[in-house]
């Protein structure tokens, strides 16, 4: 029997990992693993993906759900496809998570170097509320190392309010 898969987001599954780590290396330079997508679902981690018309894979996002937050691990969008609305898609996924595990707030970490990420996640609706010093690998004229992050932050319910989810 053929699956037909309507397009739309759907959990995330071990077959979809090569298609995920295509993605992830073209979209990072420094990527996470497949043992990091791998540990990730094992652990209960909302893992999505987002897919069109024909199951191709555009997008996907890890999620950790805590005591009264969800904390945003990974999201990413095709590299071909972005600037297209997807991201704000995989973000309304994410709040969609945060609001049936009872999350109060959203929270992520983001380089300050990826503005297009910034500039995202700023007209969604989070805000900056701290940066960690010396998070994440880079390199630095062929040289390791190291850039911080910054760390946004919203009320699950103003988000909701602000995407017409109530």
């Amino acid at each position: 029997m053929i699956q037909v898969m309507r397009a739309g987001l759907r959990e995330m599954r071990v077959e979809d990992l090569d298609a995920v780590m295509d993605i992830e290396r073209r979209a990072y330079e420094f990527s996470w693993s497949r043992g990091n997508f791998v540990d990730s679902m094992a652990a209960g981690y909302i893992a999505q993906v987002l897919c069109d018309e024909q199951s191709q894979l555009q997008g996907y996002f890890v999620a950790m759900a805590g005591v009264d937050e969800m904390h945003l691990l990974n999201i990413t969008v095709e590299p071909r496809l972005q600037g297209r609305g997807l991201g704000l898609q995989l973000l309304d996924g994410v709040l969609l998570s945060a609001t049936v595990h009872g999350a109060g707030l959203l929270w992520l970490e983001v380089r300050p170097s990826n503005r297009r990420a910034l500039e995202l996640y700023e007209r969604y609706g989070l805000h900056a509320v701290a940066r960690r010093r010396a998070y994440y690998p880079a390199l630095v004229d062929g040289r390791a190392a190291r850039e911080d992050a910054i760390v946004m932050s919203s009320p699950v319910e103003n988000l909701r309010q602000r995407r017409g989810m109530d």
